[in-house]
């Protein structure tokens, strides 16, 4: 399985940008798909996910109204578009999916539509840094 995260950059504070992960090695369609991010000297926050066929989504209060997260299931595709973005936004975000593993990076549980869901990081995050 691999997880490849990009989009990730320098960003003025009320700027956009829009993360993108490309999967492989899964049955795309099958599992649902999130973001996690750290910064440095905090602690790891789950910030959305979205289940398998897309119609459940969660978001952390932190982002709800200025993240949106999307999958399309025929490129093996998830996007996170961050809109609004603040400096305490700044962190690496890592693109994960609950994908049963025993070898990845565990980085947390989200409970989606009622049920807890253990997401796992399968690759390199990619940086955000909101700063003017």
């Amino acid at each position: 399985v691999q997880l490849q995260a990009s989009g990730g950059g320098l960003v003025q504070p009320g700027g956009s940008l829009k993360l993108s992960c490309a999967a492989s090695g899964l049955s795309f369609n099958y599992y649902a798909m999130g973001w996690f991010r750290q910064a440095p000297g905090k602690e790891r926050e789950a910030v959305s996910c979205i289940s398998a066929s897309g119609s459940s989504q969660y978001y952390a209060d932190s982002v709800k109204g200025r993240f949106t997260i999307s999958r399309d299931n025929a490129k093996n595709m998830v996007y996170l578009q961050m809109d609004s973005l603040k400096p305490e936004d700044t962190a690496v975000y890592y693109c994960v999916t609950d994908y049963p593993t025993s070898s990845a990076r565990i980085m947390g549980v989200i409970e989606l539509d009622g049920n807890p869901v253990l997401f796992a990081s399968w690759g390199q995050g990619t940086q955000v840094t909101v700063s003017s």
